[in-house]
């Protein structure tokens, strides 16, 4: 008899720290982070106080400071840290990790300098390994509080993905595949520059008309340079493209709307960052976003918007220039 599957969640955020107590439901489960703080009151109160105040884990999930522990017997590598750590850990993970076992990405972003996406950087860091991603409209909270969900695993080889459909699945959480994984990759990191967008928009009262001529115009966007980067135009109608964009554009509790909201309030992106314990991914995306329509010759007025304000060359009012609210005058003032 084959053992039980073993899973390996790299990164205690808010999803990486959901996305282990989901599995921990089916495998067992492992999940690392830095602080030996963080550990301790995983295992001991099965809690994340820092990203997930108040909610319980699954009381099977356990929790390691260990690289090594972390990976001697893994079967499935998640790998939930940021982008911009992304291929520093996979360097620390390379020596230790078993040959062929799945690596999975929860990282919506882009790589700064390359332009990579996370799976780009798997291959090239662990090469041999079967790379893929689980991403979807999924607010963490309500994931962990059992709201009903979906997501998706998209890995290219069908089988893989069909075997690891379970892992993350429940009553309420329920795992589609996708063999389109360039698509579902960047529906993700694009739609965190969109949702900056639609921050600002609701800091500055634009009103729901404007703000769903945004989001309809930031999926047109999306889909554009998704596809001419060798995406199908059909994912990104899916729960990993207008999905995921929706659910961050709405959502109160979307980290790339709150900074879209403070940069509406006049901060600058030095102090969002500041006053954030969360990575929201769209601020260091949207830059590259920008080399990357740039390159494919691809037209996108709102990301290009959005990376101005990120570096300060104008504020968000100037970014909805003839989008926010005029009166309109008195019947003897109209030329």
């Amino acid at each position: 008899m084959s053992r039980p599957m073993r899973v390996t969640v790299l990164g205690a955020g808010s999803w990486g720290t959901t996305v282990a107590s989901l599995a921990a439901r089916n495998a067992d489960t492992l999940i690392w982070a830095r602080r030996a703080s963080t550990v301790e009151q995983i295992n001991r109160e099965h809690r994340n106080e820092d990203y997930l105040k108040g909610l319980a884990l699954h009381r099977k999930l356990r929790a390691t400071t260990s690289l090594e522990e972390a990976l001697r017997d893994c079967d499935v590598l998640v790998m939930g840290v940021p982008s911009h750590s992304f291929r520093a850990t996979l360097k620390q993970v390379a020596p230790l990790v078993r040959p062929w076992v799945p690596v999975i990405s929860l990282a919506k972003g882009l790589e700064q300098g390359t332009q990579r996406r996370m799976t780009e950087i798997i291959h090239e860091e662990l090469p041999g390994h079967p790379a893929g991603l689980l991403a979807g409209p999924n607010i963490a909270r309500e994931v962990l509080q059992g709201m009903a969900a979906a997501a998706v695993v998209a890995m290219p080889d069908e089988t893989i993905a069909r075997a690891l459909q379970p892992l993350f699945s429940s009553s309420v959480f329920r795992v589609y595949i996708n063999t389109d994984v360039i698509g579902s990759e960047l529906g993700g990191p694009l739609k965190n520059v969109i949702a900056i967008s639609a921050g600002m928009g609701q800091g500055l009262g634009v009103g729901e008309n404007t703000r769903a001529m945004v989001i309809t115009r930031g999926l047109a966007e999306i889909t554009r340079l998704g596809v001419a980067l060798g995406g199908r135009a059909e994912t990104f109608s899916g729960l990993t493209g207008l999905g995921d964009l929706l659910t961050t554009c709405m959502s109160p509790l979307s980290r790339n709307r709150q900074v879209g909201e403070q940069y509406a309030a006049g901060k600058t992106t030095a102090e969002i960052v500041a006053s954030m314990n969360m990575v929201a991914e769209g601020i260091k995306t949207s830059s590259v976003v920008m080399e990357l329509a740039g390159t494919y010759g691809v037209d996108m007025p709102i990301a290009r918007e959005v990376a101005a304000v990120v570096k300060g060359e104008h504020g968000a009012v100037q970014a909805f220039r003839g989008l926010r609210r005029l009166a309109a005058g008195a019947e003897q003032e109209s030329g």
